[in-house]
């Protein structure tokens, strides 16, 4: 494989097991959660500062501002006053771009088809599931949740976080259609079917079949 992917997902629409299973097949990394120690050693944040801020949100600040600071370098006035959480995200940012520099890769959210969005060997893709589905593996998951109202509560704010922290780093809208390449059904093609699908995507895109 020489593409590298980025996937959004819906809590609870296993994108990271697809996410995994796609990079197992190709034999690439897929970074998810693994990013957190990769952005640690590359920033100086220590990992816990990293989770803390991971895929969360804030409102007090303008994209615009944090990355014209990318832009122009973190040496400027603006990057010495900017709150952890877009310093945290600026590290997170430069990082995902020097991890596709290194080869082809599967990532997992945390705005990483836009950190790419300069690139032309890039699979932008949305995995997302009927609420019925989600419950099931969210209850499946986290034993503690024990009443499917719970389980809404939990998916519809881990949804919440995801898409305020897209929308708020990025120009697009967390979940659309126009925003990706493709959006994938979980509950319509299940796991294994829908990494059947995502590898032969894969395979036409670089055989240059894509229409």
């Amino acid at each position: 494989m020489k593409t590298i992917i980025t996937i959004g997902r819906q809590f609870g629409s296993n994108g990271h097991i697809i996410g995994q299973k796609v990079a197992d097949h190709f034999g690439v990394k897929c970074y998810d959660k693994e990013l957190i120690a990769k952005v640690a050693s590359n920033s100086g944040f220590c990992q816990e500062m990293i989770e803390q801020h991971d895929e969360r949100p804030t409102s007090s600040f303008l994209y615009n501002l944090v990355m014209d600071t990318y832009s122009f370098g973190y040496n400027s006035s603006s990057y010495v006053d900017m709150p952890i959480s877009q310093k945290v995200f600026l590290a997170q940012f430069d990082t995902i771009k020097k991890l596709a520099d290194e080869g082809p890769a599967v990532f997992i959210g945390r705005c990483a088809d836009n950190a790419l969005s300069d690139r032309n060997d890039v699979i932008n893709l949305f995995i997302f599931a009927d609420e019925k589905y989600r419950v099931h593996e969210i209850m499946h998951r986290y034993p503690d949740i024990k009443t499917e109202q719970k389980a809404i509560d939990f998916m519809n704010k881990k949804d919440r976080q995801r898409q305020s922290y897209y929308n708020y780093y990025t120009s697009k809208k967390w979940g659309r259609a126009d925003t990706y390449d493709a959006c994938l059904n979980t509950s319509l093609l299940g796991i294994d079917g829908t990494v059947k699908l995502i590898c032969q995507m894969v395979e036409d895109f670089e055989t240059g079949s894509k229409a």
